[in-house]
């Protein structure tokens, strides 16, 4: 059997198998990019789950408007954060019988058969006597060129994974939550998002938290997803950057120092994480206006995940 086939062989049994639900959390979605997330998702998920964290009644009643048979619309009438909104919609997908969740943000658009491309791999994976935590796909933001988006620490220095010679997964510190496809029972035995850092590093910190517990991350190279990375990015020497406001630079900040604290965060990955958040905050005071305004955040997030201090600002 050809490599080709056997993958399409993988991923029609992994579909057959498995019940996947979609958990997208969305937060003043642009409604044409949106529905194109939900078209997409329609024909690679059992049912689809909508977490909306307070962007008022005018996506209601366009989702209302549309809404799809197997699409289930969770208003929370107010933003409760990130991982809050995972663990309501994650709560839910297990009452519809999933096996697995994949996680997204509404700004991705993931391809047409990367689902499936994700459930081949993990069964792969499995197979092979792996305790995989999640498996995620390979994405790119079309207003940037992206390097490899996986990573991992080896010493005190940050790789980029990129494809092996064989096979198409690399074992990564994390993914990020979009794309991410997780089993139901890791969930259970790792535990839910930590709704306490609200936004920002809470993917890091899951997977971090799950490696501790014996699991994997897995990159997959085959699975693809286009993924808008901060807000429109600042050009610097050539190359772009993520763009974030000073709120979300405040949470990036905050919840950091949180990890850092935490006992289950390898210590050479904290040491690689604060030597490449330094730069950043002298970047973004320099290059990010409001520059007082993003200073005077980052010093806030800083201090207070100094003192403790968590959940939504």
């Amino acid at each position: 059997m050809s490599a080709q086939r056997e993958s399409v062989s993988l991923s029609s049994r992994a579909v057959r198998d498995a019940s996947v639900v979609a958990v997208i959390v969305t937060y003043r979605p642009e409604l044409p990019g949106f529905f194109r997330l939900l078209d997409s998702l329609a024909a690679q998920v059992k049912a689809i789950v909508i977490v909306d964290n307070g962007s008022g009644a005018e996506l209601s009643a366009a989702i209302q408007g549309r809404q799809q048979q197997a699409e289930v619309f969770l208003p929370l009438g107010e933003n409760q954060g990130i991982a809050a909104a995972q663990n309501i919609g994650i709560a839910r997908a297990h009452g519809l019988g999933a096996t697995h969740v994949v996680l997204f943000d509404h700004d991705s658009h993931p391809a047409a058969d990367m689902v499936a491309r994700l459930l081949a791999c993990l069964q792969r994976l499995e197979s092979e006597g792996r305790r995989v935590a999640s498996v995620g796909p390979c994405y790119s933001d079309e207003r940037q060129d992206n390097p490899p988006p996986f990573i991992r620490v080896s010493g005190l220095s940050l790789k980029r994974c990129h494809r092996p010679e064989e096979g198409d997964a690399v074992a990564v510190d994390y993914l990020i939550a979009s794309g991410c496809l997780i089993p139901m029972n890791v969930l259970a035995d790792v535990g839910e998002m930590n709704a306490d850092l609200f936004i920002d590093y809470v993917d890091i910190e899951w997977g971090q938290r799950a490696r501790s517990r014996g699991y994997q991350n897995y990159g997959c190279f085959s699975a693809r997803m286009q993924h808008a990375l901060g807000d429109e990015p600042i050009y610097f020497l050539g190359r772009a950057y993520p763009a974030r406001s000073p709120l979300r630079h405040y949470y990036m900040f905050r919840n950091a120092v949180h990890l850092y604290k935490m006992s289950h965060i390898p210590l050479d990955w904290r040491v690689v994480d604060a030597a490449r958040l330094l730069p950043k905050f002298g970047f973004y005071v320099l290059f990010a206006p409001p520059r007082w305004q993003q200073f005077k955040m980052m010093s806030l997030g800083v201090l207070h995940g100094l003192v403790g201090r968590a959940g939504k600002l």
